[in-house]
């Protein structure tokens, strides 16, 4: 049995949710990708330049590895959904290059610096304003797999596909009648518990 490294097993889990995220946009129309599809406004675009700023925040300015990024300043003040959503004259191709741009200055904080090595997230609580690359490396993948998750589900919203990575969906079955099947039987289910509360 090979035991793995801490740091090494982490990043992998953050660029697998990384990959997870961008595939949702595969295919779709530029309307679909920008459209809200919750009360709140979540698009899948949306998360994408939301994620962009996560990374370029975390290992950006928490570890003094500063960065000269347009697309990350937001005035939040004005709107706090600044980088829930891309402005029209921003694209598809603008969005994605900024995460890509973001991983790559991630991924060198995590290289460069130890597990321990320290920091400070300005926007946090002064008790918890100090942190490690561990705590920030746990913390952004666990906000990325969240927004992979909604990123799933605005996708099957749109067209039904659904999955965990491109190749591996990581589902059941494929058969879109089992689906409707299975749906039909989940409802017939909440009905029965409801009428027995």
């Amino acid at each position: 049995m090979t035991v793995s490294a801490p740091k090494a097993d982490l990043h992998r889990y953050l660029r697998s949710a990384r990959a997870a995220v961008l595939w949702k946009l595969d295919g779709l129309s530029e309307y679909d990708i920008r459209r809200p599809l919750t009360p709140t406004g979540t698009n899948l675009l949306g998360l994408v330049k939301h994620l962009a700023t996560v990374e370029f925040g975390y290992f950006g300015e928490t570890f003094a590895r500063p960065y000269r990024e347009p697309l990350a300043e937001h005035d939040f003040e004005a709107d706090p959904t600044a980088d829930m959503w891309a402005t029209p004259d921003q694209s598809r191709e603008d969005i994605v290059a900024f995460y890509r741009r973001a991983w790559a200055h991630a991924d060198a904080t995590i290289e460069v610096l130890d597990l321990t090595a320290e920091g400070s997230v300005t926007w946090w609580s002064d008790e918890h304003r100090t942190v490690t690359l561990h705590q920030i490396l746990v913390h952004v993948t666990a906000e990325t797999h969240r927004h992979a998750g909604h990123a799933d589900i605005i996708r099957e919203l749109i067209d039904g596909s659904v999955g965990l990575l491109d190749g591996n969906d990581n589902m059941p079955a494929t058969d879109p009648d089992w689906w409707q099947h299975h749906r039909a039987g989940l409802e017939r289910t909440a009905k029965l518990a409801a009428e027995r509360r």
